[in-house]
Formats: C-alpha cells, structure tokens, sequence
C-alpha cells in the first residue's frame, strides 16, 4: 500500500539480511520492528543475561525471562512476531575474528552497543566489508543516530565523529527514560529499512540529535574527515 516500497520493496526486505549487535534498549525495538517489517534474516548479538533493571527500557524480555540469555529471550520475541524469521543467536561478545564472520555476511549492520570499545571495532569491520552501519546512542534524555555507508566515496564513518569515547557513558552507570532508547531504536529500524529497499533519504553523512527534555530534534551535516585514521586518505 505504501507506493515508494510497494511489492518490489518488500521483497528486498524478505532477501535482505541485518545484524543487530546488543539486545538492549537499543536492540530491543530495532529487531523487533525489522523482524516485524519482513527482513528475511535477522543475526543478534549480546552475551549478557536479563536482569530486572533491564525491563524498564528493554522490550523484548520480560519477568519470565529474568536469568535467560538476551539473545534467547529476544529471538523467542522475534519469532513470536513472525514465525518466518530466520534468527541467528549469537551469544558472545562480537570481536576479533567473529566480528569479522558476521559482518561480512549481512547486508547492513546495526549497532546498538553500549560501549566504545564495540563501536569503533564494529566501525573498523564495517569498513573493511563495505558495509553500511546504522549507529545509535542513548543516554539519561537525550539520544542520537546516524548512518555511515563507506560504499558511498564522501560518507564519513563512525571514527570521523568521535575520535575516543568516556567509557563510563552509559545506561548502566548514568540512567535514561526508557522512551528514549524506543524512539532511537524505532529510528535505526527505520534507517536500515531504508538502506535495503532504497527508498527516502537515509541519514548518510547526518547526525541526528534529540532532546527528550524539550521533544526536539537537531540535525548536524558530518564531513569525511580527511585525516581520520580509519577512513582518511593518508
């Protein structure tokens, strides 16, 4: 019913397959809304287990899965909403040679990690396989997201915006209202979608910021930095 995506779109959706690296606040809405939408093949990644404190923003698991790997309890989720879902679990960490592994063999790449260390490294394999990356934060009331695509000469990557990272930055150690990592989730969903139909305008080379104190977005244009050391021509 919707013109720009149409059957040819959906299609696109049924062949296509996405890696969702964190089965938290993040992870939770995205796969969801990418399992629901049609995606054919979905690979999660987490190696934590569900605890109570996770159930205020992470949707997928409930009170009886307290104890349960997320990955496990997340796929259950996922195929309670579409039972043709291929589900991949994996149910370690993502680094080294299995970051590599699970890169390569999916068409776009959403991350929805909590920690830098997991970003940059996700950022460096995406680039080595030319695979766009849909990458999402949120934190206390504010949230943001935004897509690097290295398949496109001008694109910047993840290493362009943010050259080290606070390692302490996160849910765990400093809270956030649980709708905010719902709304960034939902908007990865979204970006990733549009990446594998190729319809609309996905987030290549912008930043998207919201404030949930005040229900405002900005928008920043992000340049390819030259000297980066990831992507940079030197």
């Amino acid at each position: 019913m919707l013109p720009e995506m149409d059957v040819i779109g959906q299609q696109k959706l049924l062949n296509s397959s996405v890696l969702i690296i964190g089965m938290g606040g993040l992870g939770c809405p995205a796969a969801m809304y990418l399992a629901a939408a049609g995606v054919g093949r979905i690979t999660i990644a987490d190696d934590d287990f569900v605890e109570v404190s996770n159930l205020q923003r992470q949707i997928a698991h409930s009170h009886s899965n307290l104890g349960e790997l997320k990955v496990k309890s997340a796929e259950d989720a996922l195929k309670g909403l579409n039972a043709d879902v291929e589900i991949t679990a994996i149910k370690e960490r993502l680094e080294g040679a299995l970051l590599e592994e699970a890169v390569r063999h999916v068409d776009v790449v959403v991350d929805c990690c909590d920690n830098f260390i997991t970003r940059f490294a996700v950022n460096d394999s995406c680039l080595r396989h030319s695979k766009p990356l849909v990458s999402g934060a949120a934190i206390r009331m504010e949230g943001q997201v935004a897509v690097f695509d290295s398949r496109e000469a001008d694109s910047p990557c993840y290493h362009c915006l943010y050259q080290d990272g606070n390692q302490d930055e996160s849910c765990a150690t400093n809270g956030v209202m649980s709708p905010v990592v719902g709304i960034i989730g939902s908007m990865q969903a979204m970006e990733a979608i549009k990446l594998i139909s190729n319809i609309g305008r996905p987030l290549r080379g912008r930043l998207l910021l919201f404030d949930a104190s005040t229900s405002q977005w900005r928008e920043m244009r992000l340049l390819k930095d030259p000297k980066c050391r990831v992507c940079g021509s030197n």
